[in-house]
């Protein structure tokens, strides 16, 4: 695990200053504390910093072939590369290393652009290849591990994380305002955009070959999850073992490691599971980590707490208050590079912080949930869109349209109305996005920021709807595996951004055996009938695994890794976040029309309606504008924060 970067010039007789590449390089130091190296070949220069896990002595990067006419500089674990060290070698390869890295060096000169096919593990890398004058880039199947770049002008840069090509000469940050929409609604950017003009991702599963006489882009995809699901002809129990047996490899794949591992433990049936495996195939007691808050009814703890007594385990936990939460906020933005989607990212950040101080690598539950039809809203929505053929059918559009705005006008609590509001009662069957996509992801709906916005960011704002239609369109098969494909080219990549940022942050590596490429195929082919009963998802998981935990994990209630946010913004919390967003200094951006915040507040304040996560999407874009692109430290919140807390 470590985190790369680098400098492309088009013009053959300019020269990268290795000094400007190892200030790129300095910006990432958290990603890799333990070594760092460079590579420059005239126009081209390579850099890596390092965390070391596998072939501490002798795995430096960048890294070469035997005649160093290729150089790789590699982010992540390729767990399968001893299997395909060993026909390497047969073909004639020679290794210097016993390092990974090296495997992927060998892979591309026997197969080219095609060696991505042969990986099964989380990798972004860049290989220059001297004798063709290229740049070949890639990114692993599902997202795990993060690649950006920018191209302009002459210059081709790229990194791990958006910070490191900010920090090149000449090149400022910059609001891309045509992803404000998408932002407001979803808090992320689904496509290859960021929230910087000019600064791009490369998509998981495709590639990038930059030539130097060309200087055009050549980005293909070389995997997509266009599985279909089998026919159900098939028992249960077929796909219960099949997917115990798969799981397991997985598991014990992601336990290769020369360094202290352990296993981050929510509590939750996920991480319960991947602790229990590490603790059956080690066949010895591991260590756990776990993160909770002062108010109980938001914390797992008591749960995790279950499920390590139930494994020996070796259990550490760390609590998270209010000052905690918000002083941390701005610098976690400034890790992140754009805004904090979800508060459990902060909590992310301390949990990964404490491991920090027993292991170097923790294995993590991420992914069940987007490939078992873990969340409620699949099973929500399954059920809503049978209820709502039978509805519109029955009853005219106008009445439809005149129901949904009597239920946001009826004056009943908050929490009762977003109920309502989640059914097709409450939602327009004739429009996915308002029948999906506002019922489960939007802050703001494309309506309501037709209402906050103001003309100005009206104008730039872009569609808040159509990087998640674009994948909608395109996946294919019954209803639920069309849900389950749109978020894993969605939601689950910003998910697994987060969980890089916020553990590199505290120099660890995280590993996500639930998203073996492999393993994910295999869940494709599962028919939808096994994944859900009722309003109960993952059920092929749950069977997998339930001779390993105890039952009272087995049967909790999803709480998702809960914060007290809404608890927090009933105090004088709320005040502090009102008086940021509705200051000049945040105004005088013109992009929210001030009497509709004032609005907002009010609402939240008196009970009406719950905009706690609107408040979070907002305060969020806000602190990003400042620390990010203004450059500010955020001192100033922290300090606003801090007097609150210790009133």
């Amino acid at each position: 695990m470590c985190g790369i970067c680098g400098i492309f010039l088009f013009d053959k007789i300019q020269r990268v200053n290795r000094e400007v590449l190892s200030d790129m390089n300095r910006q990432i130091a958290h990603r890799g504390p333990d070594d760092d190296g460079f590579f420059v070949d005239g126009n081209v220069g390579l850099a890596m910093r390092r965390l070391s896990i596998i072939d501490i002595r002798t795995g430096h990067q960048p890294l070469s072939n035997e005649d160093g006419s290729i150089w790789i500089v590699f982010n992540g674990e390729i767990y399968n590369h001893g299997e395909l060290r060993k026909d390497l070698v047969s073909r004639g390869h020679r290794y210097r290393t016993q390092s990974d890295t090296e495997t992927i060096v060998h892979l591309y000169e026997e197969y080219g652009k095609n060696c991505v096919q042969y990986l099964r593990g989380m990798f972004a890398f860049a290989i220059w290849d001297r004798s063709r004058r290229s740049l070949f880039i890639a990114r692993d199947r599902l997202g795990i591990k993060p690649l950006y770049y920018r191209h302009q002008d002459d210059t081709f840069l790229f990194g791990s994380e958006i910070k490191t090509i900010l920090n090149y000469p000449h090149v400022r940050p910059e609001f891309n305002r045509g992803t404000l929409a998408e932002y407001l609604a979803f808090g992320y950017i689904a496509g290859e955009e960021t929230m910087y003009a000019g600064i791009n991702k490369l998509l998981p599963g495709h590639t990038l070959i930059l030539e130097e006489d060309k200087r055009a882009l050549q980005i293909e995809p070389y995997w997509d999850l266009n599985i279909q699901s089998d026919d159900g002809k098939r028992p249960y129990e077929h796909y219960v073992s099949e997917y115990r047996e798969r799981l397991e490899d997985c598991v014990s794949s992601h336990l290769m490691s020369d360094v202290p591992l352990g296993v981050f433990l929510s509590g939750g049936l996920d991480s319960s599971a991947v602790a229990a495996l590490t603790t059956k195939i080690r066949q010895e007691p591991i260590q756990t980590f776990s993160v909770g808050y002062g108010e109980q009814e938001f914390s797992e703890l008591p749960y995790a707490r279950t499920v390590a007594e139930h494994l020996r385990s070796r259990h550490h936990e760390i609590h998270v208050n209010w000052g905690d939460f918000f002083q941390t906020l701005p610098r976690l933005i400034w890790h992140e590079d754009e805004p904090v989607v979800w508060p459990s990212s902060v909590a992310l950040y301390f949990v990964a912080r404490l491991a920090r101080e027993h292991v170097t690598v923790v294995l993590t539950g991420e992914g069940s949930d987007e490939t078992l039809a873990g969340y409620t809203r699949y099973a929500w929505t399954l059920l809503n869109s049978r209820m709502d053929r039978v509805y519109r059918s029955m009853t005219p559009a106008g009445l439809r349209a005149l129901l949904r705005s009597a239920i946001g006008l009826t004056p009943i609590s908050a929490a009762y109305k977003r109920k309502l509001e989640h059914t097709f009662l409450g939602r327009d069957g004739a429009s996915w996005p308002s029948f999906y996509f506002d019922n489960f992801y939007c802050a703001f709906s494309a309506s309501d920021q037709d209402e906050l916005l103001t003309p100005d960011a009206k104008e730039s704002a872009g569609d808040p709807y159509a990087g998640s239609m674009h994948y909608w369109n395109g996946s294919s098969g019954d209803l639920l595996h069309r849900l389950l494909y749109t978020d894993i080219k969605t939601y689950l990549v910003e998910l697994l951004m987060k969980q890089d940022q916020m553990s590199m942050a505290a120099s660890i590596e995280s590993r996500v055996p639930f998203l073996d490429h492999a393993l994910v195929e295999f869940t494709a082919t599962i028919p939808a009938k096994y994944s859900t009963k009722g309003m109960a998802g993952k059920c092929i998981l749950k069977s997998a695994v339930a001779d390993l935990l105890p039952e009272a994990i087995m049967s909790r209630k999803k709480m998702g890794f809960p914060t007290p946010w809404e608890y927090w913004l009933k105090g004088p919390q709320l005040e502090v976040l009102e008086q940021l967003l509705l200051e000049p200094r945040t105004l005088q951006r013109r992009l929210f029309r001030q009497e509709i915040l004032q609005r907002l507040f009010a609402e939240h304040r008196s009970g009406a309606r719950d905009h706690g996560s609107r408040i979070w999407r907002l305060l969020n874009l806000e602190l990003w504008l400042r620390v990010c692109v203004d450059g500010d430290s955020g001192a100033g919140f922290v300090a606003q924060t801090s007097a609150v807390t210790h009133e």
